[in-house]
């Protein structure tokens, strides 16, 4: 059931995903679940954050789609509710986060099951308030930023992948002078490690949708 929107103003939701093929997403996690296992468990992670994402029910959501917005597991998201598919922008990490940014904007990726409407409310009532919002990552990166306009040096030439990322952003965020929030961390699943959390807390994603 849709969730009753909040009364601050529409926040948009962007989805950043690679598409689920084979040997090209989920890399660290093949020498445990083969290519295709791999795969298969991004594209459950990519429809439960779709869904996600929709159930918030805050305003535009947005699918960043990589390489392009052509494959079928794209188009399926697609019939889940009002999504819109768009290809990412070229560059780095950062790049292609900054460009989805077009007023008051969630950005997330697809690897936090623990991600809840509930939190993406949370995280919008926190933004109306203030210039900017994380849920940091257990890992030292952050699992979602979202932010009132775009600001470039949050993103730029930063070492993406690595402990400090948080951190970086941070000190980037205070260099900005901007106010943010954070929410309590959430965990995300990037390593064969994680798969044994996954695996108690939701079974049904390491099986094929």
């Amino acid at each position: 059931m849709p969730q009753t929107r909040s009364k601050h103003s529409p926040v948009s939701i962007a989805i950043l995903s690679r598409a689920p093929v084979p040997g090209q997403t989920k890399t660290r996690l093949i020498p445990a679940l083969g290519a295709q296992g791999a795969a298969d468990l991004h594209r459950s992670f990519l429809h439960a954050t779709v869904r996600t994402a929709l159930q918030a029910n805050l305003g535009p959501v947005t699918l960043w789609c990589t390489p392009d917005t052509s494959h079928p597991e794209f188009t399926a998201c697609a019939a889940l509710g009002p999504l819109t598919l768009r290809q990412q922008a070229e560059g780095d990490l950062g790049n292609r986060m900054l460009a989805t940014i077009n007023g008051p904007t969630l950005i997330i990726g697809t690897d936090c099951p623990a991600l809840t409407p509930e939190l993406l409310q949370q995280a919008a009532c926190a933004l109306s308030e203030n210039d900017a919002v994380l849920i940091p990552a257990e890992d030292g990166g952050y699992v979602l930023i979202g932010l009132r306009q775009p600001t470039a040096s949050i993103f730029a030439d930063m070492t993406w992948g690595c402990a400090t990322v948080l951190e970086q952003t941070r000190l980037r965020l205070r260099a900005a002078g901007l106010r943010w929030v954070e929410l309590p961390a959430l965990w995300d699943v990037d390593e064969a490690a994680d798969l044994t959390r996954l695996a108690a807390f939701a079974p049904e994603m390491l099986k094929p949708i």
